[in-house]
């Protein structure tokens, strides 16, 4: 146990993705002392697991920010911790430690499920299982993927041009075609993420497709000719395909069921079609029309978005956690509190960050944005309290130290990056990962072994 510890606030904030992170260095430089406890053993969340394998710089450059962060002399890091009512420790067992305020920080880590007959089928993922696969995150890493040569991917944001990427380039499907329920006008990839795959996109396919979706978009004041003087123009500066795979796009459609080859495997996709209408608030809205066609494919990945996961003790409605509709600390006029709809009440002690505040919203700039001002939330509440000489800390680390499998701390990260880089230098590698926490567990020196 500490010896006279000094009167501090302590915040113990859960996730390390960026949201988790930045909220931390910006609570730890206002002089609160910071548990960061992250599911996985690694920090960094979706910047270091979601952003496509690649693009080492910007990881790299991510990497060197979290890495100054973990180090501030008031945080420390518990990495391979999972928060939850039946995990490791709950918030209430956080509570009854002593911290004076805990931010979830933790994203949205469950899926966005339709409820379609077949989406259980062999040969169905959602986009979160892939992205996390190549990306090497365990247990994501250490998973089988069945992926045919005809790919249907749902949704036409940048999450689907990274997994398309990997489908043409690594798995070397036959074709990927992204299904989209509105029009080209309403895609949501941006026109640099399109560059990786413009090469594959086949051209015919797409003039005859925009043929078809023309007279819906004329009706609306769109150019169904923009789409393809985009890709055109992109294409100009974009690497050549590495084979002979392609690249579709499939307009004004909504899935409504998968099909089934007889033997609990995908066989093709039904799809709905769909107009366009300008609802009151001149956004673009999809209306089925009743009439219905058949895509082939013998997988689909869904490409729509996150959900919050509810085994962390929160409430939830409508896949988000339930927030405080009149913010005490509101900042920029964002609430950031939990609300408990049950009881009608505030739920006091207990903040939210990043997407797992508001899903899918944004990349890692907006994360940062989100967690400094959830951090400034949380700060009036601490100034509500009396900071105390709790050994809080103490009391966590010992919490820990009693679980049945290893903790990665601050130092075990520092040497499991340098384990890392020594075997990509004897492997003449860029970038090297372990691919399960056994590995990383074991290379530390960490496996707990039987009594």
């Amino acid at each position: 146990m500490s010896e006279n510890p000094i009167a501090q606030y302590h915040v113990a904030v859960i996730g390390a993705g960026p949201a988790g992170l930045f909220a931390a260095r910006e609570l730890a430089l206002s002089g609160v002392r910071v548990a960061l406890l992250n599911r996985d053993i690694k920090p960094g969340g979706l910047a270091e697991y979601g952003i496509y394998p690649s693009k080492l710089r910007m990881k790299e450059g991510l990497r060197n920010q979290f890495r100054q962060i973990i180090a501030l002399e008031n945080i420390d890091y518990y990495g391979n911790v999972l928060v939850g009512l039946k995990a490791d420790i709950s918030l209430d067992d956080l509570r009854a430690m002593g911290f004076h305020a805990l931010l979830v920080t933790v994203g949205a880590q469950s899926v966005k499920r339709l409820g379609l007959p077949g989406e259980d089928l062999s040969g169905v993922y959602h986009a979160k299982d892939i992205v996390y696969h190549y990306n090497l995150l365990p247990p994501y890493s250490e998973s089988t993927f069945q992926i045919g040569k005809r790919v249907a991917v749902i949704g036409v944001g940048n999450v689907m041009v990274d997994i398309a990427r990997w489908l043409l380039e690594d798995k070397q499907v036959d074709e990927v075609t992204a299904v989209a329920r509105r029009g080209p006008a309403e895609v949501k990839f941006d026109r640099k993420e399109l560059e990786s795959i413009v090469s594959y996109v086949d051209l015919p396919a797409l003039d005859a497709e925009l043929r078809r979706v023309s007279p819906t978009m004329r009706a609306l004041g769109q150019d169904p000719r923009e789409l393809k003087r985009t890709i055109l123009e992109i294409s100009k500066k974009a690497p050549p395909a590495k084979g002979d795979s392609c690249f579709r796009l499939h307009f004004l459609s909504s899935p409504v069921r998968i099909l089934d080859d007889g033997f609990g495997r995908v066989s093709g996709l039904e799809l709905e079609e769909n107009n366009l209408l300008l609802d009151a608030d001149g956004q673009v809205r999809a209306v089925p029309s009743g009439q219905l066609h058949r895509l082939n494919a013998d997988t689909v990945i869904f490409a729509i978005g996150d959900v919050v996961d509810g085994a962390i003790g929160l409430p939830v409605q409508n896949g988000e956690y339930v927030k405080n509709p009149q913010p005490r600390f509101p900042v920029e006029g964002v609430t950031y509190e939990v609300f408990d709809p049950l009881r009608n009440e505030v739920v006091p002690d207990v903040f939210l960050g990043g997407w797992a505040r508001r899903p899918s919203a944004g990349l890692v700039g907006v994360a940062r944005r989100d967690a400094i001002n959830a951090a400034h939330a949380v700060l009036p509440y601490l100034e509500t309290m009396q900071p105390d000489r709790t050994p809080v800390c103490d009391h966590l680390r010992a919490w820990l130290l009693g679980l049945d499998h290893p903790v990665v701390d601050k130092h075990d990260l520092q040497r499991l990056e340098l384990l890392e880089r020594e075997r990509a230098r004897e492997l003449n590698l860029e970038t090297y990962k372990f691919r399960s926490n056994q590995e990383m567990l074991s290379a530390l020196g960490l496996v707990k072994t039987p009594d």
